[in-house]
């Protein structure tokens, strides 16, 4: 077969088969466009989940007949300035999505122009494109905006569409889609349509950005997410970020629910997941996620969007200041917020107390199904398979962290009620202790209402802090191997290793360049034990290609002091005195992140006075 040039309509379906990989994908484009030609309402219908119709209508500049005739036309844009792809202001501007979407629908487009001061042009045009195939151009009837219709998607390429899912399914990411751009653009209101019933409508927001982006935020997440979430402000050396972050006891099973957001474009980045994970490492268990929605805002010449055609993956010129600012962000957020847990954990206890409710209903049982293995030897919850020698070694770090607490365990609340009536304490966040249930549960009055504490978590998460402190100020202590160990890599994944040595060697992992693709180990942890040293090197070398970063040996060390807090607090089952009650609330109140455990399980819910006078019918 000679050489020859491709016709344009198969370039076209080849550039379609990139932009345009289900009906989402055409959604996602044209909503692009319509907020890059300055709307401030987009409409959305779709029919038959985006294969029979779909249909998008916004009030923005609009084209003239001229322009309309070229958009159709491949890598037309009016988005670039002086032909520099490096300074994308725009969330389009490869001049693709249009004639992708043509080349394999029938596809018609009307506009309108309007200037500066929103005054109408004379006319408006309308233009039809059937496979790539162009129609002249016909007068239209319409206001100031752009209409365009896709209809019968892929009849052009019909073995596309045995690749597409349920229609249902179809309008699911369609709909997403949506939702991540109405976050993104609080200013602008959004409505989608599946030809029967509107599934999503938000109006425009207020002038201020940071609070029309947490109503729109609570429009589309939820007013859950409002009410557990914490604001993130923070700046560095021109990088902005701003947001919300899920309070740690308010999260999922999957990580479907973290929205990241660079310069108002939604993308799915590793390097952003990965500093997600990292802020919030001692804070979930491993099979828990966060709900965060995150806006990085920074120069455009320090990030390049045009990776690949969805645009949906970004390059930082420097990922570590961006991964250091959302760690940072995100922790000191935490830090500033005090004492704070989820309040679904509430909404749990008191739907569990109404006539016919159900320990089921909300967060907490969601919490209570993922929750680590509990045992009745260690007295509490903890990592199976910790190695007794470990926790012995490292005993005196913990050691002293139930002074205070020292009670017989015969001791019993009711016998000396005496030691706990201070008016005063109720002030406090957590209240005056009242009662200690089941041996296990502090139960305190506040001024507003009552507080339920797991005594063992919340003591779980102090000792957890001050073994963390420990570490902190004395350095992670190496263990030096009899006989060092040498263990072969990918030369790539070495030299990553080799590039991070200072890094690792301040968690306690002393490792070296061993010639071509290999290194060799000196020290590890002695937190960890015995311990794979090759298995470990080669998850780390791992997790540096797909992340550029290594959270394995933190994680790793965080989860051995988990255990050692959880083997050395104060377990369910130990009668406390109205002292010690009141001891470990006031230590939880000056402790970071006491609202959960080291497992990412409330220690406290609290319980409002004007909602238990709901369950009587006082109010």
């Amino acid at each position: 077969m000679s050489l020859r040039l491709l016709p344009e309509n198969i370039v076209n379906q080849i550039a379609a088969g990139e932009v345009v990989e289900r009906p989402a994908s055409v959604v996602k484009e044209l909503v692009e466009n319509a907020i890059d030609a300055g709307a401030r309402r987009i409409d959305v219908i779709m029919t038959g989940g985006g294969r029979s119709l779909i249909a998008v209508t916004d009030d923005g500049r609009g084209m003239t007949g001229d322009e309309l005739k070229l958009c159709v036309e491949r890598h037309a844009t009016s988005k670039l300035d002086d032909d520099d792809l490096l300074n994308i202001k725009h969330l389009g501007f490869r001049g693709e999505a249009l004639p992708s979407i043509a080349s394999v629908s029938r596809l018609t487009i009307g506009s309108r122009k309007s200037d500066a001061d929103g005054m109408l042009a004379d006319d408006a045009w309308e233009l039809a494109v059937t496979a790539g195939q162009k129609s002249n151009l016909r007068p239209a009837s319409l206001p100031a905006g752009t209409r365009i219709e896709v209809r019968d998607l892929f009849f052009a390429t019909p073995a596309r569409l045995k690749f597409l899912k349920a229609e249902r399914t179809e309008f699911g990411h369609a709909i997403d889609a949506v939702r991540r751009l109405a976050m993104a653009h609080p200013d602008i209101g959004f409505s989608v349509t599946d030809g029967e019933r509107t599934r999503l409508r938000v109006r425009e927001g207020s002038a201020d950005l940071f609070e029309a982006r947490r109503a729109r935020l609570i429009d589309i997440i939820g007013r859950d997410f409002g009410e557990n979430s914490i604001a993130i402000d923070a700046g560095r050396d021109g990088y902005k970020l701003t947001g919300y972050a899920g309070l740690p006891t308010f999260s999922r099973g999957n990580a479907q629910y973290q929205y990241m957001f660079v310069n108002g474009r939604p993308v799915r980045d590793r390097v952003l997941q990965g500093a997600i994970r990292g802020a919030y490492s001692d804070l979930l268990a491993g099979n828990r996620h966060p709900i965060v929605a995150l806006f990085l805002d920074l120069d455009p010449l320090s990030v390049d969007v045009n990776v690949h055609p969805a645009k949906a993956e970004v390059r930082f010129e420097d990922s570590g200041r961006v991964r250091g600012l959302i760690v940072s962000a995100i922790k000191h957020a935490f830090a500033e917020a005090g004492l704070r847990t989820a309040t679904t954990a509430s909404q749990a206890a008191l739907g569990s107390a109404r006539p016919g409710g159900y320990a089921g209903q909300g967060q907490l049982s969601q919490m209570s199904r993922n929750r680590p293995v509990y045992s009745q030897h260690a007295g509490g919850y903890g990592t199976p398979g910790m190695r007794e020698t470990t926790l012995q070694s490292y005993a005196p770090l913990a050691q002293g962290n139930t002074e205070g607490y020292a009670a017989e365990p015969r001791a019993r609340m009711n016998e000396n009620p005496g030691e706990i009536e201070d008016a005063a304490a109720i002030n406090y966040p957590l209240g005056a202790a009242r009662g200690q249930l089941h041996e296990t549960y502090v139960i305190s009055q506040t001024a507003d209402g009552i507080v339920i504490v797991d005594q063992h978590a919340a003591h779980e998460r102090l000792v957890y802090e001050r073994v963390k402190q420990a570490l902190l100020e004395n350095g992670v202590a190496r263990q030096i191997l009899l006989l060092p160990e040498v263990v072969e890599l990918d030369p790539g994944h070495a030299d990553r290793l080799v590039e991070r040595v200072d890094q690792l060697a301040e968690l306690g992992l002393v490792l070296e360049a061993f010639g071509d693709g290999a290194v060799v180990v000196r020290e590890v942890p002695a937190l960890l034990g015995e311990t794979n040293v090759i298995g470990l090197v080669r998850d780390l070398a791992d997790e540096l290609a797909e992340l550029d970063q290594s959270l394995g040996l933190r994680e790793r060390l965080e989860e051995v002091c988990s255990t050692m807090a959880c083997h050395g607090s104060v377990r369910a089952g130990r009668a406390l005195t109205g002292d010690e009650m009141n001891a470990l609330l006031r230590e939880m109140e000056a402790t970071p992140n006491a609202g959960q455990c080291s497992h990412g399980r409330p220690t406290f819910v609290e319980l409002k006075l004007h909602d238990i006078e709901k369950l009587f019918g006082r109010r």
